[in-house]
């Protein structure tokens, strides 16, 4: 039991991570041009991001699961592109109030192109915020994969996701309860310290915070 649960942290973090990768790529991209060069493209971007948040998550993986089929790669590619939406919303605000400082109305004075004032000034003083929001997001990836793999689209037998040890577990509740609360309890910890480093890590970089 034991080196099944190692076993399935290492992937539980793994599509964690990876998702969070996902996400946070595609996220930021949405928001460095949508707050950069504004107008048409930060209203089609925007409009396009409220479309995908009105999309019921659950359902969606399950239908693109279900025709892709289970797999370490699905459920990370699923995870990632219907979960960058927070960042982009987040990260879109954070660029709107960079591009409005006057070191970057220096750069574009200066000649700048905004693939430079991207790269050079507004990217680099966004990276605190991505760093949280990913910390933050890799918890609620590991309860997406974890019920993924609960309803047996998720990671195929035989890994031993957590996910997939509740579902094969849930039949000894009544005999072996400690079978599912294990893994239960795994997941609510990695969540627990995923939650709590964001907090930290929010903390360290806000110098407003630091001074409470």
């Amino acid at each position: 039991m034991l080196s099944r649960i190692i076993y399935g942290a290492r992937i539980s973090v793994t599509i964690g991570v990876l998702a969070v990768f996902v996400a946070g790529a595609v996220g930021t991209v949405v928001a460095l041009l949508s707050g950069v060069f504004r107008g048409w493209v930060d209203r089609v971007l925007m409009r396009v991001t409220d479309a995908f948040l009105a999309l019921p998550f659950l359902m969606v993986a399950v239908t693109v699961i279900s025709i892709l089929g289970p797999s370490m790669t699905n459920v990370i590619l699923v995870i990632g592109l219907f979960r960058w939406m927070g960042y982009a919303r987040v990260l879109r605000g954070e660029v709107l109030k960079l591009t409005e400082m006057d070191f970057v109305r220096l750069a574009r004075v200066a000649g700048l192109s905004p693939s430079q004032i991207i790269v050079r000034h507004i990217f680099p003083n966004i990276i605190n915020t991505l760093l949280v929001l990913g910390t933050l997001e890799v918890g609620v990836a590991v309860i997406a994969e974890a019920g993924l793999s609960f309803l047996g689209l998720g990671i195929p037998k035989p890994l031993p996701s957590w996910g997939t040890m509740l579902a094969e577990s849930q039949q000894y509740l009544w005999t072996a309860w400690w079978l599912p609360l294990i893994p239960g309890i795994a997941i609510s910890l990695l969540v627990m310290s995923s939650n709590l480093t964001g907090d930290w890590l929010r903390d360290r970089f806000d110098p407003t915070r630091r001074q409470l």
